[in-house]
C-alpha cells in the first residue's frame, strides 16, 4: 500500500459525490425501535396491573390473593402460553400410547399370552412410573431448579459447577445423550404414525403396491417440520397447541369409553400388582419389560428442557390434564386387552395387534390415524426445540462453537439455531434411510434418554445436598437414580439390535463437547497480557514512523478477551509480526450478549492516547450484531468528543464516510505448532476443535462482517516448545 503523508488534508471533489452511490453503515437516531417501544409499553402496563392487583382490595379472599401473587411471579399462567405449551412440550410423551402397549403385547408373545394378571401388572408399572418419574421427579422437583427461567441438564449444571469439577462428567454425558435422542425422536414418532396409514382398508392396496411409500411420506414430513423451525416455537406452538388439545381429548375420551366396559383395570392403581408381575414367571419379557415401560415417559425430559420456551407455570397448569388423558388411554387399552384375551381374530404369528387402534370402532379408527400422524409431527417438535436450548446452553459453557442464534419470538427461551436445525434434519433423514421403519428404529429408541435421565437425577441429588436438604437428597438419591438405572439396564438389551447407533451418536456429540472444552482451556491457559508501560511506547513509535506505509487507517481486532486494562499479546503479535501494521488507530473490540433483550451499551478505554482504543460492546440477545454500524457510531462519538483525530482521505471510500478513514477488520485464529510442548490429549483436542470450527464456520456472520471481507490471521499457540538438540557442523 502506498504511503500517505500525515499532513495530507485536502479532499477530492469526488468524495462529496460518493454518497450518491455508496452508504456508510450508520445507526438510527432513535434509541429504541418501534417493536421495542411497544414491548416496553406492554411490560410497563403488565407491571402496573400486577401492582394494582397486589395493592388493591383483597377481592376473592385467600384464593384471590394466591392467584394474584401467582400471576405476578415466575410461575404465572396465561391461556395463550398454555396452548403453546401443549404444542411445544407434550408432543413426545403424547404419542407414547401409540406403541407402548403394542410393544408390551409383542414382548409377551401376543394377546393369547397376556392374561389379566399381566395386563394389570403392566398398567400398574406404567401408572406409577409416570407418577414417580414424570410428575414427582420432573414436574415437582426438577422444574423448581431453573437457571433464570431456563431448564435442562446444562442449566442445572450451571448452578452446580462451583461445587466440584467432576460434575462436568454427568452434565456432558447427559447433554450428549439428549441431543442424540433429538435425532431419533422425530424419526420414531413420525414414522410410527405414518405407518398407521397402512391399517386403513382404503389405503392398503396403495401401500402394498408401493413398499417405499411410507418412507417417502415420512421423509417429506420431517423435512417440512424442520423447514418451519425458523418461524419460532411460539408461532409453531399456537398452531400445534389446538391440535394437541384435540388429540389428548380424543385419547382421553376413547380410553374412558373402553375402560367403562371393564373397571377391573382400576386395580392397577395399587403398585403391588406391578411389582408382583415384574418379578413373577408370568412376565415373559423379564427385565426387558422395564424398557417397554420406559416408552411411556420418553417425553419427560422435554418438559424440563422446554421450560424456558413456555414458562414453568404453564406446564404446571396443563400437566394434570395431560396426565389424566394418558392414564385413561393406557387403562382403556388394558381394558380392551382383557376383553379380547384368547380371541383368535387378534392373534397373529410373529406380532401383536395395536390396542390403541383396535379398541376403537372402524369408523373412529380413521380419525385416530389422521390425528396420530399429526401428533407424530408435533412429537418431534418437543425434542427439536429442546435441542436448540441444549446447544445454546452448551455454547455459553464453551462446550460448542458459537453458532448464529436467532430469536423469532419475544422471549430469549424461544430460539432458533440454523446450523443445529440443518444438522438435525440431515441426521434424522439418515436414521430413516438406515433403519427404514419404526420397528427397527425402536431398537435404538429410548436408550439415550435413559442416560440423560440418570445424569439429571445425579445432578439434582447434588443440588438438594448443597441446598442443605440432606434428608431430601438421600431419599431422592435412593429412589430416582435407582429407578433410572433399572431402566438403563433394561434398555441395554436393545444394544445389539440398534442401540449401538444411539451409543455411537452420543459418543460423537460427547467428543465435540469434550474436545471443544479442552481446546478452549488450552487456548485460555496460553493467553498472555502486556502491561501498558511495555506496549504503548513501541505502538507510539510505530504510529509516528512515516517510513512505514499505512496498513489501514483503522485496524479493528475482534476478540473474546474481556480485559480492559491490559493488551492481549495476540493483538500485539499481529501488529508487529512480519511487516508492522501501521494505522491511525488500533481498536480492540469485544462483544458481550446480555440476558436483557434490548441492551445497547458500550465502554471505551483509550489509555491516554489517541491511537489505541479498547471497546466493549454489550448487546441484548435480540439486538442484531451490526458491529460495523456500531463502530462507526463509536468513532463519531469519539470525534465529537475530541478523543479521536479526524481521518480524511482524497479518494472515494466504499462507505463514503469523510471523517473516518478505511477500516480493516481482523479475526485471529490459533494453530498448534508441531514443536509445541503439549500432551497427546491436548494436541488431539486442539486439532479436533479447529476441525469443528472449520466445519461450523468463522464468526463473520455473527459479527455482521460478511460484506466487509475481514482478514483472518492464524497465529501459533504460545505454548512452551520442545528445544531440539544443536546441529553439528561437519563442513
Amino acid at each position: 500500500m502506498a504511503q500517505r503523508p500525515d499532513d495530507e488534508q485536502d479532499q477530492d471533489p469526488l468524495l462529496t459525490q460518493t454518497g450518491q452511490y455508496t452508504r456508510a453503515p450508520k445507526v438510527s437516531h432513535e434509541v429504541l425501535t418501534k417493536q421495542e417501544r411497544e414491548e416496553l409499553l406492554k411490560e410497563r402496563a403488565v407491571r402496573q396491573q400486577a401492582a394494582q392487583r397486589l395493592n388493591g382490595p383483597c377481592a376473592g379472599g385467600p384464593v384471590g390473593r394466591w392467584w394474584r401473587k401467582l400471576q405476578s411471579g415466575p410461575d404465572k399462567v396465561t391461556l395463550a402460553m398454555s396452548i403453546v405449551a401443549l404444542g411445544v412440550v407434550y408432543g413426545d410423551i403424547g404419542t407414547s400410547p401409540l406403541y407402548t402397549m403394542q410393544t408390551f403385547l409383542a414382548g409377551q408373545g401376543g394377546v393369547a399370552h397376556a392374561d389379566e394378571t399381566a395386563v394389570i401388572g403392566m398398567l400398574s408399572l406404567v401408572f406409577w412410573t409416570m407418577t414417580l418419574i414424570t410428575t414427582i421427579e420432573y414436574v415437582l422437583i426438577c422444574m423448581r431448579v431453573d437457571n433464570k427461567g431456563e431448564g435442562g441438564i446444562f442449566a442445572l449444571y450451571s448452578l452446580l459447577r462451583r461445587y466440584g469439577g467432576w460434575l462436568i462428567v454427568p452434565a456432558m454425558i447427559g447433554g450428549a445423550a439428549f441431543l442424540a435422542d433429538s435425532v431419533l425422536t422425530p424419526a420414531m414418532s413420525i414414522s410410527s404414525a405414518v405407518e398407521g396409514l397402512q391399517t386403513l382398508p382404503a389405503l392398503q392396496s396403495v401401500f402394498s403396491a408401493n413398499p417405499n411409500l411410507t418412507l417417502v411420506i415420512t421423509i417429506a414430513i420431517i423435512v417440512a417440520v424442520f423447514a418451519v423451525q425458523s418461524r419460532g416455537t411460539e408461532r409453531i406452538g399456537k398452531v400445534f397447541g389446538t391440535t394437541v388439545l384435540i388429540w389428548f381429548l380424543f385419547i382421553a375420551v376413547t380410553g374412558a369409553m373402553s375402560m367403562a366396559h371393564n373397571l377391573e383395570v382400576l386395580r392397577a392403581l395399587n403398585p403391588v400388582y406391578g411389582m408382583q408381575f415384574l418379578l413373577s414367571g408370568d412376565n415373559h419379557a423379564g427385565l426387558a419389560l422395564m424398557g417397554t415401560v420406559f416408552l411411556s415417559i420418553t417425553g419427560a425430559e422435554a418438559l424440563y428442557s422446554d421450560m424456558g420456551h413456555v414458562g414453568r407455570g404453564n406446564i404446571y397448569a396443563t400437566w394434570p390434564f395431560i396426565n389424566l388423558a394418558l392414564v385413561l388411554s393406557y387403562f382403556g387399552q388394558g381394558a380392551w386387552i382383557i376383553r379380547t384375551i384368547e380371541n383368535p381374530a387378534f392373534v397373529r404369528e410373529g406380532g401383536a395387534p395395536n390396542p390403541f387402534f383396535a379398541m376403537m370402532s372402524p369408523e373412529l379408527r380413521y380419525v385416530a390415524v389422521v390425528l396420530s400422524v399429526v401428533a407424530g409431527v408435533i412429537a418431534s417438535q418437543a425434542l427439536i426445540s429442546g435441542a436448540f436450548t441444549i446447544v445454546s446452553e452448551a455454547t455459553r459453557l464453551n462446550w460448542m462453537p458459537h453458532l448464529q442464534v436467532r430469536y423469532p419470538a419475544r422471549t430469549r427461551g424461544q430460539l432458533y439455531i440454523p446450523t443445529v436445525n440443518c444438522v438435525l434434519c440431515v441426521a434424522t433423514v439418515a436414521v430413516l434411510l438406515i433403519f427404514r421403519n419404526s420397528e427397527h428404529i425402536a431398537a435404538a429408541y429410548g436408550l439415550a434418554l435413559t442416560v440423560t435421565m440418570v445424569m439429571t437425577s445425579i445432578l439434582v441429588t447434588v443440588y438438594l445436598w448443597h441446598r442443605r436438604m440432606h434428608v431430601a437428597a438421600v431419599v431422592f438419591a435412593v429412589v430416582f437414580p435407582t429407578i433410572m438405572l433399572l431402566f438403563f439396564v433394561a434398555s441395554m438389551a436393545k444394544f445389539m439390535h440398534g442401540g449401538w447407533f444411539t451409543a455411537l451418536l452420543t459418543l460423537a456429540i460427547l467428543t465435540v463437547m469434550v474436545t471443544w472444552n479442552e481446546g478452549t482451556k488450552l487456548e485460555r491457559a496460553q493467553r498472555r497480557h502486556m502491561q501498558l508501560d511495555d506496549c504503548l511506547p513501541v505502538l507510539q513509535r510505530l504510529h509516528d514512523d512515516a517510513t512505514i506505509p499505512y496498513y489501514s487507517d483503522n485496524i479493528v481486532y475482534l476478540t473474546s478477551d474481556q480485559d480492559m486494562k491490559r493488551m492481549d499479546t495476540d493483538v500485539f503479535f499481529s501488529i508487529f509480526a512480519n511487516h508492522p501494521k501501521r494505522a491511525h488507530a488500533w481498536w480492540i473490540v469485544s462483544v458481550e450478549t446480555t440476558d436483557d433483550p434490548f441492551t445497547r451499551e458500550y465502554t471505551v478505554e483509550d489509555y491516554g492516547t489517541d491511537y489505541l482504543f479498547r471497546v466493549r460492546i454489550r448487546l441484548g440477545f435480540k439486538v442484531s450484531q451490526s458491529i460495523p454500524a456500531y463502530l462507526h457510531q463509536i468513532m463519531h462519538d469519539l470525534l465529537r468528543g475530541g478523543d479521536l483525530p479526524q481521518q480524511t482521505t482524497r479518494y472515494p471510500k466504499v462507505d463514503a464516510d469523510p471523517e473516518i478513514g478505511p477500516i480493516t477488520y481482523v479475526l485471529i485464529h490459533k494453530a498448534l505448532m508441531p514443536e509445541s510442548k503439549v500432551s497427546a490429549k491436548g494436541a488431539w483436542a486442539l486439532r479436533i476443535k479447529y476441525a469443528i470450527r472449520h466445519v461450523a464456520g468463522s464468526p463473520v456472520k455473527w459479527f455482521g462482517l460478511a460484506p466487509y471481507n475481514p482478514v483472518t490471521e492464524v497465529q501459533p499457540l504460545f505454548l512452551s516448545t520442545v528445544r531440539p538438540p544443536r546441529l553439528k557442523r561437519v563442513g
